[in-house]
């Protein structure tokens, strides 16, 4: 899993530096590993901004801007969430392009509504729209679901990166 988490950050990064595109990085179950990906692959510091770790509803609020009242009806682990998490890492940040990742990593905490497993992502762009994506990955290990998270904000970063 670790090399395709180097492929696609390496992939990124090229086209990021092509495109002449900043990113920035909004995480909660992922804790900094898509900022440690990026900034693992030399060059990075060209696209790189800057990265988020909001693990606390706290942080997302306060470092993001993410609104109180999202975070009282929908969940830390939501669309709308993940949304508010994208938009405001661009809000404050120097990026063209920001992704975010909040969700269940396990092995406790989920329920029958948001089980172990379940994470929702959101990818912005300056000046377009933000797409959001969901995943159940199921009742994988912590490290699993953490590694498939930061392979699809990665893919999800790459896609916005070509628009």
């Amino acid at each position: 899993m670790q090399n395709m988490i180097d492929v696609s950050a390496n992939m990124l990064i090229v086209k990021a530096k092509i495109s002449g595109l900043r990113v920035a990085t909004a995480e909660s179950c992922t804790g900094g590993l898509v900022s440690a990906a990026l900034t693992e692959i030399s060059g990075s510091s060209e696209v790189f901004d800057r990265g988020f770790v909001t693990y606390s509803n706290a942080a997302k609020e306060d470092m993001l801007g993410v609104p109180a009242d999202i975070l009282a009806s929908h969940g830390a682990v939501s669309a709308e969430t993940a949304r508010a998490m994208a938009q405001g890492a661009l809000q404050r940040s120097l990026a063209d392009i920001a992704v975010s990742i909040t969700g269940v990593a396990g092995p406790g905490g989920g329920s029958a509504e948001k089980p172990v497993g379940l994470v929702h992502f959101a990818c912005a762009r300056r000046g377009g729209a933000t797409r959001h994506v969901e995943r159940r990955f199921g009742p994988l290990s912590r490290q699993e679901i953490r590694e498939r998270s930061v392979l699809q904000a990665l893919d999800l970063l790459i896609e916005a990166a070509e628009a």
